[in-house]
This record gives C-alpha cells, structure tokens and sequence, in this order.
C-alpha cells in the first residue's frame, strides 16, 4: 500500500469524541447519528445519565465509562466537549498537546444554523433575558427558537423548523471552546466572579464572557462595564442598558412626578410597578431584553406587554409565601455571589438570608462586606457553610443549621414583620441537591409547611 492509500485509509477511520453525555452529550450523538458520523461517547462518571438513550440511538456505539486513557484519543478528528467537563481533565491537556481540536456543541450549531442568531450570556439573568427575548418574538409574531444552556440543547433547535431567530443562552464553559459566533445580536448582561473551581482564573471566565461581543454585528451591554464597551470595533452597533438615566437611544431609569419608569432616551416607556417581575436586578432585565428585542425588530408595545404580564423564571426571586408579615422568597438560581448580592438588594426592608452549599471558589468575605448593612441574620448551610459563617463574622448575626427545612424553621424565628426572608445560597447546590431546582423546590414545600 502506498503513503497515498495509506493516508486516506487512515483518514476513513478517523472518529469524533464526545467527551460528557447527559443532555448536551445526547444532542451531539443525535446530530452525529443524522450527519452519518462515527463517534467515540465517553464519560469520567460510571453511571451517567443518557447511556440507556445512547444505547437505544445507537446499540454500536463506543462507550467508556470511569477512568480514561491516553489511547482513547487514538483516531480522533476533534472533541466536542459537554459544558460541564473541565479543561484540566487529563484526557483534554492530552488532546491540546496532540493538537486535536477540542469544540463545544455550540461550534457544531453554528455550521449549520440557517437563521439569525442571537445570543445572551451574563454571570446572572441570561434564562431570564432568553425568556423575555422568545416570549417577546412569540407576542409579536417572529418565531424565536430558544435553547443551548437553556431548555433544549442547541443541536436538538436545528431539528426543528428553521425559525426567524435562534435565540441561545450561552455558558462561559460554552464560550471559552467556541471558535466561530457569528452573531445578529449579542447581549452581555453582567460579569461578576463565577465558576472560578472551573476556569483557570477570574481573567479566563471573564475572557469567556467577553468572547460573545467578537463577531456580532450589534451588541447589548451594561453601561457600567467600561471593558466590554472599550473592546468593542467602531463599526459595531452598541445600544447599553443600566439602572440611571439613559443617553438618547439608550436604555435606562428615568424618574417622572416622583414615579419610576423603564424609558429609551427620554421616551418614558413603562413603570417600573407594572412590571410583573421582581426586584432592581430585574428591571436589567427588562431593559437588557427590550435593548436586544429592539436591534431585532420586535414591536415595543408587545414588548411592553410582556414586561407587564411575564412574572419571572421559578426559583428566580420567586414569591411564596407571606407568614407573620414577612415575605418568604425563593432565589434558589442565586447560585454564585453576584446574583446573591444582587437580590439582597433588590428586596426592601431588612433580610433574613439564607445561604450555603458548594461556594466554587467564591469570595465570600467581599459577599459579606457587601450585604451586611441589610442582614438580620445570615442562617447557612451545606458543605460551605463554616466559611461563610467566617465571613460573617463581627458583621452580622450567624446560625449554622444541618440542612434547608431547619434553615426555614430558624428564619421564621427570627424574621419580623416587614421583613424578607430570602433563599439566596451564592453556592451551587450539588453538595445537597442534584441541581438548584430541587434546591428551590424544597424550600418552597419547607415554608409551606410552616404556613399551614
């Protein structure tokens, strides 16, 4: 056989390595399966879930499971890689050296996305802004498909209909393996400290966050992030949004007769108490998604509209229920410091918080700083509690309880009327829970239970 025939027999055998099942995993294996490509499924847990779906996909797939080798990578083409799977996995800084190429499902989407795509991303509200962005499509008659981290896997939206818009939630895990996001609209909501037991450093994530302004053509971004505005190329359209009052044609706060309203400029467009969602972080929100709907072309008044019935994403400053005159509200998706920070803030009144779990690296003695002057007392819980406890340490009042429901009995002792008494963990929740709607769930079902 001749170096000719030799290459291109060895070119055939070439394989694709999905590397994570669960949900991402099983949207690359079914593109796979529809493009006609050998692949390779492996997974570092024994059991995880989606093997069973694979097996029924495909009875001849090649899969490995628990401790991985070298030689895993022998024929591989590339490596898409599932959000969750960190870079420092052994198999991967294998793969780098090796120069294979190692890509999200998010690359994969793109090759053969045939409509605009817009993209939201932020460390808190990006399932929000998605939401609002598919809610507000549907209300003015434009089919927006939204999906990726949120809802159905990216590759699962390209099995659908071709839509006016795919509207994506993108990871910063996402981001970082993503080459090619040629974008109609990027929006970039807030960048504060996350997933710092994942990415190298706070530079890297916040390098991940940035990586969604490169190519789009118009962008929405936070006024009070001068970094994102100052990387941005002169040619690109760039409409902000922040919670003061807006310049002409951006989006903003704006105070008339002692009321407040969400405005455009100085267009007065809703107020801020029609508006169905709660908290200040929220009405970023709705500025963040009105900027967006707006490069998109939505029609305002159903915007407006949806702003004023949308009552907000379960287990996101979710209300539920008012006992001896304070309010119980589950923030259970507050799974780093920022989003807690930010909902401590947007309640009134004088908060007793609720917090603990897996804290991924977190800074809890700057959370702590932060929102000391609004606690009553902090009750913790969960693998991080004794940290946090630290951090509150000569700044507010402390009880360490052994799970969520104790948590609850101890807030209600302590909680006076005009109070709030707020689930808003600043951790991940897998030290307790399999994931943070499970989290919320138990604390609304704990609360109930005192309220009857």
């Amino acid at each position: 056989m001749n170096a000719a025939a030799k290459k291109k027999r060895a070119a055939a055998k070439q394989t694709e390595l999905v590397f994570g099942l669960g949900a991402t995993g099983m949207s690359v294996a079914r593109y796979l399966k529809r493009k006609g490509l050998a692949a390779r499924f492996v997974d570092t847990r024994e059991e995880p879930p989606g093997v069973a779906e694979l097996g029924e996909l495909d009875p001849n797939a090649e899969i490995i499971l628990g401790e991985m080798s070298d030689k895993l990578l022998k024929n591989v083409s590339r490596i898409i890689v599932s959000p969750g799977v960190s870079d420092a996995e052994p198999l991967l800084e294998a793969a780098r050296k090796a120069g294979i190429e190692i890509v999200s499902d998010i690359e994969l989407f793109v090759q053969d996305a045939d409509a605009p795509l817009v993209a939201v991303t932020g460390s808190n509200g990006k399932s929000t802004v998605t939401t609002l962005l598919s809610m507000m499509c549907e209300a003015s008659g434009v089919n927006g498909l939204a999906g990726a981290n949120l809802g159905e896997p990216a590759l699962d939206l390209l099995e659908h209909e071709t839509p006016d818009f795919y509207i994506l939630e993108l990871s910063s895990f996402q981001l970082q393996r993503t080459a090619t996001l040629p974008l109609k609209v990027a929006v970039l909501l807030n960048i504060s400290p996350d997933h710092l037991d994942w990415h190298a450093s706070e530079e890297e994530y916040r390098d991940a966050k940035y990586r969604i302004l490169k190519e789009a053509e118009s962008v929405v971004v936070n006024r009070d992030d001068d970094e994102a505005q100052n990387g941005l190329a002169n040619d690109v359209t760039c409409v902000t949004f922040a919670l003061d009052n807006p310049d002409e044609g951006q989006f903003g706060l704006a105070d008339d007769d002692g009321e407040v309203f969400l405005a455009r400029g100085d267009q007065l467009l809703l107020a801020i108490s029609d508006i169905a969602m709660v908290g200040a972080h929220n009405q970023a929100n709705a500025l963040a998604a009105l900027a967006a709907g707006e490069l998109m072309g939505l029609q305002l008044s159903s915007m407006l509209q949806v702003l004023h019935e949308f009552p907000g994403l379960p287990h996101r400053m979710q209300h539920v229920a008012r006992i001896n005159g304070a309010d119980f509200i589950n923030d259970s998706k507050a799974t780093n410091v920022g989003a807690a920070v930010a909902a401590v803030a947007s309640v009134p009144g004088l908060v007793v918080l609720i917090a603990g779990g897996q804290g991924k690296g977190a800074d809890f003695d700057k959370f702590a700083k932060t929102v000391c002057s609004k606690i009553r007392s902090a009750i913790l819980f969960g693998e991080d509690a004794a940290e946090i406890e630290d951090a509150f340490d000569g700044l507010a009042p402390t009880a360490k309880v052994a799970d969520l429901h104790e948590a609850v009995k101890s807030a209600a002792g302590i909680a006076e009327a005009g109070d709030t008494v707020l689930l808003a963990p600043a951790c991940a929740s897998f030290d307790q829970y399999p994931n943070y709607q499970a989290r919320g769930d138990d604390f609304r079902n704990a609360v109930m239970e005192l309220a009857t």
